[in-house]
């Protein structure tokens, strides 16, 4: 699965392996607002790395979670989800806006492959300092670069570099991140 190669996600193995992680994110999903370290207890037995200071809202959904890294300081709003049948791996100081969707996993294009039950996964990379606006979508194999902003509603096809501001469908650079950018909290209010 994790080698870049046609697999059938139904496979015994990996349907249990499933099942398992879908029982701890009901328990993560579950918890009281104010039980964050319980909550945290179990996001970090889930995923495959995490350090110190992060948090995720609930609710969060991912498919086996040991293949997900999360870096310090992270933070994700509502409805996080990322199938990880690949490797995530998310840098530093990374904010995730709402109803985000990561998706390493794919399917073949010709309905009889696609009819057969293969897919494939490929990895994702999010640099660090990374700030990904509510309803995006980012799809299998891209690298996002460090400091760089996606905006909300974008869906990500392709990789995009670091230092820019990238929007739309399919999403594109819109322009470079300057030192001008540190001046305005919000388009051209200062702060």
């Amino acid at each position: 699965m994790i080698s870049g190669k046609p697999y059938r996600a139904f496979d015994e193995e990996l349907l249990k392996e499933r099942q398992y992680v879908k029982e701890q994110i009901f328990d993560f999903n579950s918890f009281r607002p104010n039980e964050i370290v319980k909550r945290n207890k179990v996001i970090k037995k889930i995923l495959g790395k995490t350090k110190n200071t992060f948090f995720i809202e609930p609710p969060f959904r991912c498919d086996y979670g040991y293949n997900i890294e999360i870096g310090e300081n992270f933070y994700s709003n509502y409805n996080l989800i990322i199938l990880d049948c690949a490797r995530v791996k998310i840098g530093d100081s990374v904010m995730i806006g709402p109803n985000v969707s990561i998706y390493t996993a794919g399917h073949p294009l010709h309905y009889e492959k696609r009819n057969t039950e293969l897919e494939y996964a490929f990895p994702i990379s999010i640099g660090n300092n990374v700030w990904i606006g509510g309803n995006v979508v980012i799809n299998p194999g891209i690298t996002i670069g460090d400091n760089s902003v996606i905006g909300a509603g974008s869906i990500v096809t392709n990789d995009i570099p670091v230092n820019v501001i990238a929007v739309g469908n399919p999403c594109k650079v819109l322009r470079e991140l300057t030192e001008d950018d540190k001046l305005y909290y919000y388009k051209k209010l200062k702060f």
